[in-house]
């Protein structure tokens, strides 16, 4: 198959997938290229998501590389053979790849679990806080630029909100919801819609308060995404160069330990609730 256009999230973890199966077996890219009647080029372009690979050769591989597990070879076919466009293309060349590939894989996932310290989650932001948010990050950007950002971020709910919406279930800490990135009306709105998600059964919310005993923070925001089978969960985590994705099994088991940990140290989802709703009265 020819090489594709733009690389996408999705493509580079199936061809991770598949260099990660063959290096298991010991076996040396050009000897899988064989297989498929390919050189090492067309092979390095496979794995590195440039180039698509088509369902019968991805049951090729996979059969040569003895993986025995159907459910992880028939999610790697349905990657293979997925050409969902999704509405984050109309971002392709006005945001950086890194917004439509979050969007890509947050509308694949079966499921959402996220942390966050020091902002209300994106999936929960009013375009009034997301506004603040970009605009305080990044001052130097012109309107034109924040406009298309807070429109991504307002799309992307869309995964919790649809018709088949996806569990999401956020971790976020008092002071994310007491910080005031813009004003007190907007910081009221934003807590109010907080609590709307929540009413609706969009999200599962437990908060952290500022004296809870026992945590020691999460040194950075993580989502945590399931995939079709637990092989092919992926992991988000903020980092000095911006969103980096994490697919190697021992860091996808810290981010689970690290989960669990944060969990312990929350606010049931009822309790949660009933604090989010004291801070409005505050307000």
């Amino acid at each position: 198959m020819p090489p594709k256009r733009h690389l996408t999230a999705r493509r580079v973890r199936l061809g991770s997938e598949l260099r990660k199966l063959r290096e298991a077996t010991g076996m040396k890219a050009r000897e899988a290229a064989e297989l498929l009647g390919a050189d090492s080029v067309q092979m390095s372009q496979i794995e590195s998501g440039v180039a698509g690979v088509s369902a019968e050769r991805v049951r090729r591989l996979t059969a040569h590389y003895a993986c025995a597990d159907e459910a992880l070879v028939d999610a790697l076919v349905a990657m293979a053979v997925d050409r969902t466009r999704g509405w984050w293309e109309e971002y392709r060349g006005v945001l950086p790849p890194v917004f439509l590939d979050v969007a890509e894989v947050e509308y694949h996932a079966m499921f959402l679990r996220e942390v966050v310290i020091t902002h209300v989650p994106g999936l929960l932001q009013t375009a009034d806080y997301a506004r603040a948010v970009f605009g305080y990050m990044r001052p130097e950007l012109p309107d034109s630029e924040v406009a298309p950002r807070v429109e991504h971020r307002m799309r992307r709910r869309v995964v919790i909100e649809g018709d088949a919406p996806t569990p999401y279930e956020t971790i976020v800490h008092e002071f994310a919801l007491r910080v005031r990135v813009a004003d007190r009306r907007a910081s009221l709105a934003q807590l109010r819609f907080i609590l709307a998600k929540i009413d609706a059964g969009h999200a599962s919310v437990r908060v952290i308060p500022i004296d809870q005993d026992g945590f020691g923070g999460t040194g950075a925001s993580m989502m945590y995404l399931g995939g079709p089978v637990p092989k092919l969960d992926t992991g988000l985590r903020d980092a000095p160069t911006g969103t980096a994705f994490i697919d190697a099994q021992p860091q996808l088991e810290h981010l689970r330990t690290l989960l669990r940990r944060v969990e312990k140290a929350s606010l049931d989802p009822v309790a949660s609730r009933d604090f989010v709703h004291r801070l409005t009265k505050e307000l």
